[in-house]
């Protein structure tokens, strides 16, 4: 008989495994369809934040860093260049100890201890990356490769390296660590210099070391613009040197030279002192870094005189043989006393000049009046910036003198307050026949592809005085170089030299009036005849004299003699060549019977003029530039140098026929 429990049996049990079946089917369909949901939902609402994540881990934005451009003087002499060189970096997270390496690191990099705790705490901030140098030296980077560490690497930055030093290091400027510009025409021309950094992407591996970077950018688009100046290197050297000396001479605290071109308003000199070396930044001073010569408002002082009588005589206030009673050295103006420093009774505007009488320039500038004052001290550039480009320009300050003392004060160059670059542009303008030109530094600046971006010219602002005032008044401060002037320390052999001195007093800030301390200065006009230069010599500060005719005279000269050399100027007075002079044609005789022969013609040496307008070359190796620029100019030849000492080489060679008033190149050479 069949067993009907048994038979019940298997039907349980097929069912309880269709329901488990079933559970885990669904079960797995869940997850399914959950796995299904996660995925659709990272790929569709999360696909572009975990994608940025990915990239993340294995590839990096490298940012190039442009090349900055370069400065160069008028002749193409790089004054800031940049160059490549190594900074050092480290990922932390590879280092075992990161406090045993940083000293490590700080030992080999010869740091201090203040430098040493930096570098520590740059290491523990950063995770993965963290600076160790930047623009390092190539001996410091041998030093950390030689320590072996892991996480190390080095990668190559532009450094900005100035080939000329200290020179004209005020005006240049200087750059950060991070390559943008902190003073001078580094800071002004900023932008233009910078150039365009690239980014690049870069692979990387578990290590973080790069494996490879895509493509390459344009080293063009990358460069900084060029940016060249009206400065000249050579006459930039000379009045650094002759300032420093002068200022060394003097026990001072500082000093200026502007060296100006009056005809054209380029600025071919700005010296400052003291110097600093921006190689070296880390040893330089914040007072070093100070462009005086265009930065500081200074009371000029006598210089001022010029304009004053040159306004006067425009005026028709006085006439340049009237007489002005000089009060014997002293004159009260209401409770003030206005002095000279020595004792003077009736002068001319001519020997006002001379003598550089205050009481006298004082009674100039009432005969000219308040008004018409102000506005000839603006009409020779005072009170407005000459627009140089270089931040924080001065442009000094002339009040209205409402007072009587205030008046004379002005009237002699106190009270009020000018920058150097100002006063030598008011001197050219009557250098220039009356005509003030706008003083300008920067020649122009280039694309690295040759797009001139700016371009600097000759410039007329405005006519000040007549030409004939201003010719009367160059004629009066040659004068003031002769023995009876203020100024014979001055005088040059070869050329006319027309100048005035300055002594002024320091405002005291504090006291609310002036101190002992004073202000030196010296500018000239060389050749006064037909003027190429104007040179400006300030001492600040000057202890052992205090006088301008004695402190900056002798440097105007030295600096004087070297740019009409290097400028191949002319001499203005007659000096004997080396050479025979031109031959003469023999006198006419009358018929003898007996006729004996002529004496014969000396034989010229090296000048052999020929009948068609040419001239032979002659030989001037070995010469100093002085002499071999006389002996050219003898020749009807033009000389050009190049350099500075004697002459090592000519072109075109001694002996060689060439056209009157061809250029001859001359280069110079000091001899060891």
């Amino acid at each position: 008989m069949k067993d009907l429990k048994a038979s019940r049996a298997p039907e349980s049990n097929t069912r309880w495994l269709k329901l488990r079946v079933m559970l885990l089917g669904g079960l797995f369909l869940s997850l399914l369809a959950l796995a299904f949901g996660r995925a659709a939902y990272l790929q569709i609402h999360q696909g572009d934040k975990l994608k940025d994540l990915a990239r993340d881990q294995y590839v990096r934005q490298i940012e190039i860093p442009a090349r900055r451009g370069d400065i160069f003087d008028r002749r193409g002499t790089p004054l800031a260049q940049s160059v490549e060189v190594d900074s050092i970096w480290v990922d932390p997270s590879m280092l075992e100890d990161v406090r045993k390496a940083s000293r490590a690191m700080a030992k080999a990099l010869k740091l201090n201890a203040g430098e040493s705790e930096d570098l520590q705490a740059r290491l523990q901030r950063g995770k993965r990356f963290a600076w160790v140098k930047r623009q390092a030296k190539p001996q410091e980077v041998e030093a950390v490769k030689a320590l072996g560490l892991s996480g190390l690497g080095f990668t190559k930055e532009p450094k900005r390296f100035y080939p000329q030093r200290e020179l004209a290091a005020q005006v240049v400027g200087m750059v950060g660590t991070d390559g943008r510009g902190l003073e001078g025409l580094e800071l002004a021309f900023n932008d233009e210099l910078s150039g365009q950094n690239s980014r690049l992407s870069g692979f990387r591996d578990a290590k973080g070391r790069k494996l490879l970077v895509q493509g390459s950018s344009d080293p063009i688009e990358q460069e900084g613009a060029s940016v060249t100046l009206t400065l000249d290197r050579h006459l930039q050297y000379v009045a650094e040197k002759a300032l420093g000396r002068a200022v060394e001479d003097a026990k001072a605290v500082a000093g200026t030279v502007v060296v100006l071109d009056p005809k054209t308003g380029e600025l071919l000199a700005l010296a400052n002192n003291p110097r600093f070396n921006p190689n070296t930044p880390e040893s330089l001073q914040r007072d070093t870094l100070r462009n005086r010569a265009a930065l500081d408002a200074f009371e000029p002082g006598s210089t001022m005189k010029a304009f004053v009588v040159a306004a006067a005589l425009e005026e028709n206030a006085i006439r340049a043989d009237e007489p002005f009673f000089c009060e014997n050295g002293a004159w009260k103006i209401g409770r003030h006393t206005i002095n000279d420093t020595h004792s003077y009774a009736w002068l001319t505007a001519k020997s006002i000049l001379q003598v550089s009488s205050n009481i006298c320039s004082a009674k100039i500038g009432q005969a000219l009046g308040r008004e018409r004052l102000v506005r000839y001290y603006q009409a020779f550039g005072f009170t407005e910036r000459t627009g140089l480009a270089l931040p924080g320009e001065g442009k000094g300050v002339i009040p209205f003198p409402k007072a009587e003392v205030a008046l004379a004060t002005q009237s002699f160059g106190q009270g009020m307050t000018a920058t150097a670059v100002q006063i030598a542009a008011g001197y050219g303008a009557l250098a220039n026949d009356g005509v003030l030109m706008r003083p300008y530094l920067v020649s122009k600046v280039v694309d690295p592809d040759g797009v001139v971006l700016l371009e600097n010219r000759p410039t007329e602002i405005r006519r000040a005085v007549s030409s004939k005032v201003a010719r009367q008044v160059v004629n009066m401060l040659e004068s003031v170089v002769l023995k009876e002037g203020t100024a014979p320390k001055a005088a040059m052999e070869e050329y006319r030299v027309a100048g005035k001195t300055g002594t002024a007093q320091k405002a005291d800030p504090v006291a609310r009036g002036y101190s002992d301390k004073r202000i030196a200065s010296f500018i000239g006009v060389v050749p006064a005849e037909n003027p190429r230069a104007v040179i400006l010599v300030v001492v600040d500060e000057p202890k052992t004299d205090v006088y301008g005719g004695l402190v900056a005279a002798p440097a105007f000269k030295e600096i004087a003699t070297a740019a009409m050399a290097h400028l191949a100027v002319p001499p203005s007075r007659t000096v004997t060549p080396e050479v025979a002079v031109a031959p003469v044609a023999p006198p006419v005789v009358k018929a003898s019977p007996n006729p004996k022969p002529a004496p014969a013609r000396p034989v010229v040496a090296e000048q052999a003029v020929e009948g068609d307008g040419t001239v032979r070359v002659p030989d001037v190796q070995g010469q100093a530039g002085r002499e071999a620029v006389v002996k050219l100019l003898a020749a009807a030849l033009e000389p050009q140098l190049l350099g500075s000492g004697r002459v090592v080489s000519q072109t075109p060679a001694a002996g060689a026929l060439v056209e009157k008033g061809a250029r001859v190149t001359l280069e110079l050479a000091a001899r060891p």
